[in-house]
């Protein structure tokens, strides 16, 4: 056996077994070693229930007498609880509460090791534990008992069936079946940061001795859990900088920066630009200039001009003869940009076209032949953009927008039509460090950290629903002052009609009983694009006072009148779509207010609502966000292009990362040696697709 063997040949596995564990990406045996344990519990206290002592944690193996369940039945309320014994005179009691669900498994004769903290029942005179973990020991298992219990025991999440037991005793038989495991990791890197073998803190990760700190594992921290994590990161990140430099050694396009492409982007300013606005644009002009193909992520908090800056690379392109490509995820955010490329590319005469999946056969038959016959200068769209059938002339520039909501195979697909474009990935959802050195690690990163001069901090505020009142109140007494209102309501449950139909009812209740006398109009997924253009056009030129939307404008919308942005149940937003619709008031000189509006709050909520009303900073905003909810649903896309992570985790380990970051750039900029650089990057290619799911590299 080895680290390659198919997992459903391992002992106790099976097909069966394989399959579910096979569902959590677990195929091979060296896949089954990076699978470390969640947490650890200390069983090494393991007593007869007559010399157990209230107050104590300790584990008890022992047999079900008696179990019962009383109170509601329904839904599995009431309270389950069960006697045990072990032979001797006394015994023990456990108690579940909303423990229905246990009458079929802690059953009479059922033998058991229980782990908790000992109580003693004033009441019944009993030693109880309450909620207390419990493995059940068939006779099969009760032989490798000593896994289990009398010892720091690791924690598994459970595999589909696999249960956390079956899952110990599985590890340790690959374990027991394997030779010293060889170390992949460079002997130099090994021995500058003093780090335990790989053998060792493999051994130690799984099944700790009983000197290891609790509180380390517990917070991995040991030096075991500490190596592994650096290891995954490690090639992680080498992975990324190779495949950085990859992509550096191909032949790409040298733009000429000449004095039309200098006066064409000034005719285009509609503003001074600000200092981050030129430092960046100088950031990306540089790239263009050079014959490498560019790779840059432009990061820039809501109202910070991104596009504005996106727009003058493409003046860059344009002007050398070359198309550009503008991919957005969702049709909406598609039309945000077709308009604002038109509106600011006017004066210069260049042709803007707009591909979606719901523009009819022919209008795509003609927009692709537009295309391809090179008639057109920039070419924006969705998904729709990636067809096989959409050729560009001669597409020297790509732009992505909130790239993390494509795989990394569409971003592939959109550079493979042209002949090594440069490439903008553009994000205005601020990404913490740790995540974008994971997800990004391949790019050059360019941030606007400033807003346009004379913009005043958002002025953020909580309200319940039941002082709604104040905040129309409010909102007439900005309307009388010649200003704008936005009304939003959010999708609910994923359902756009539902949304719509709310959305629709508070048009009614606010044109009809609330403003009368004022201009409210109404902004959802479902009008056509020519309703929601002219719904736009109508609040831009101030003809309607209040725009009572659904979250079509979380993005791209910039009216610098409106003041008033009032989010209605707040409370089911996400913290990253809350800060975008904020962002879409304060764009003027005026002061603008946010009013989040909210109905029954859990806990999460509030934390979310007291983030927003406590700061305007997007990057603590986006860090925020990320503890609440977790990296892998940061982007409100699972996982959307980041790499299973099998032991290191971006949030807990970011120091880690950092320091990988570092010692893979060091590592591939400047080897020890030809040799040891040829073996990492062979044990990248073998690992790189199975483990992280990204691009092949070299």
């Amino acid at each position: 056996m080895d680290l390659t063997t198919p997992l459903k040949y391992l002992k106790g596995v099976g097909p069966v077994r394989a399959e579910m564990l096979a569902a959590k990406g677990l195929h091979v045996v060296e896949d089954l070693l990076m699978y470390s344990p969640f947490r650890y519990e200390d069983r090494s206290n393991v007593k007869p229930i007559s010399e157990l002592a209230p107050g104590e944690m300790a584990t008890v193996i022992a047999e079900v007498r008696s179990a019962s369940l009383s109170g509601f039945r329904r839904k599995n309320l009431g309270m389950f609880q069960a006697t045990f014994g072990d032979g001797s005179a006394h015994r023990l009691v456990g108690k579940w509460f909303h423990g229905g669900y246990l009458e079929d498994v802690l059953t009479p004769g059922l033998r058991v090791a229980l782990y908790g903290k000992v109580e003693f029942d004033n009441y019944t005179g009993d030693l109880t534990m309450l909620h207390p973990e419990f493995e059940t020991l068939t006779a099969e298992e009760d032989s490798d008992a000593a896994l289990h219990t009398g010892r720091i025991v690791p924690i598994y999440e459970a595999a589909g069936k696999v249960t956390p037991r079956v899952l110990r005793s599985i590890v340790w038989r690959a374990l027991e079946s394997l030779d010293r495991l060889p170390d992949p990791l460079p002997r130099t890197v090994r021995e500058r940061l003093k780090l335990p073998d790989r053998d060792e803190s493999v051994r130690t990760m799984h099944f700790p001795s009983p000197k290891e700190d609790l509180r380390l594992l517990n917070s991995f921290r040991a030096p075991s859990q500490w190596r592994m994590i650096f290891e995954e990161f490690f090639w992680l990140e080498c992975g990324l900088t190779l495949k950085k430099s990859k992509a550096r050694l191909r032949q790409g396009t040298a733009f000429e920066l000449t004095e039309r492409v200098r006066e064409q982007i000034k005719r285009m300013l509609p503003f001074k630009p600000t200092n981050a606005q030129k430092r960046v644009l100088k950031e990306i002009a540089d790239d263009m200039a050079s014959v490498s193909p560019m790779y840059r992520l432009l990061q820039g908090d809501v109202g910070s001009g991104k596009t504005l800056v996106a727009a003058e690379a493409a003046i860059i392109a344009i002007e050398n003869g070359y198309q550009v490509a503008v991919l957005a995820p969702t049709e909406i955010l598609a039309t945000q940009h077709y308009f604002s490329f038109r509106e600011l590319f006017k004066e210069l005469g260049y042709q803007v076209v707009l591909l979606t999946g719901s523009a009819s056969k022919r209008e795509k038959a003609a927009l692709k032949r537009l295309l391809e016959a090179g008639l057109v200068q920039v070419g924006i769209g969705t998904h729709a953009l990636l067809e096989e059938s959409v050729e560009f002339r001669k597409l020297g520039l790509a732009i992505i927008d909130e790239q993390h909501r494509f795989g990394v195979e569409q971003r592939l697909r959109i550079v493979e039509k042209g002949v090594a474009p440069d490439v903008l990935v553009m994000t205005a959802t601020p990404i913490p460090r740790t995540l974008a050195l994971t997800i990004y690690g391949d790019l050059d990163v360019s941030i606007i950290d400033e807003l346009p001069p004379g913009r005043k901090p958002i002025v953020t505020k909580h309200v319940t629903e039941e002082k709604i009142e104040q905040v129309w109140s409010f909102l007439r007494t900005q309307v009388d002052a010649g200003r704008q209102a936005y009304v939003v309501y959010p999708l609910i449950e994923e359902s756009e009609t539902q949304s719509m139909k709310a959305a629709q009812k508070m048009h009614q209740h606010l044109s009809e009983a609330v403003y009368p006398d004022l201009k409210v109009g109404l902004l959802h997924g479902r009008l056509t694009p020519g309703a929601k253009e002219s719904a736009m056009a109508s609040f831009k030129r101030g003809e309607t006072q209040i725009l009572v939307s659904t979250t079509v404008i979380e993005v791209g919308v910039d009216v610098p009148n409106a003041t008033v942005m009032v989010i209605e149940q707040a409370e089911r937003f996400g913290l990253s779509q809350l800060h975008q619709l904020r962002g879409r008031v304060g764009r003027g000189g005026e002061q603008s207010t946010c009013v989040l509006v909210t109905a029954k709050m859990n806990d999460l909520a509030r934390e979310r609502i007291r983030t927003m009303t406590d700061s305007n900073d997007g990057f603590y905003i986006a860090e925020m966000d990320m503890k609440l909810r977790g990296p892998g649903e940061f982007f409100g896309t699972k996982q959307a292009g980041l790499p299973a992570l099998r032991i290191g985790n971006i949030l807990r380990d970011g120091e880690i990362l950092e320091i990988a970051r570092n010692e893979a750039e060091a590592f591939v900029g400047h080897p020890p040696g030809e040799e040891e650089l040829r073996r990492a990057v062979a044990y990248i290619r073998d690992h790189w697709q199975r483990r992280y799911g990204l691009v092949q590299v070299g």
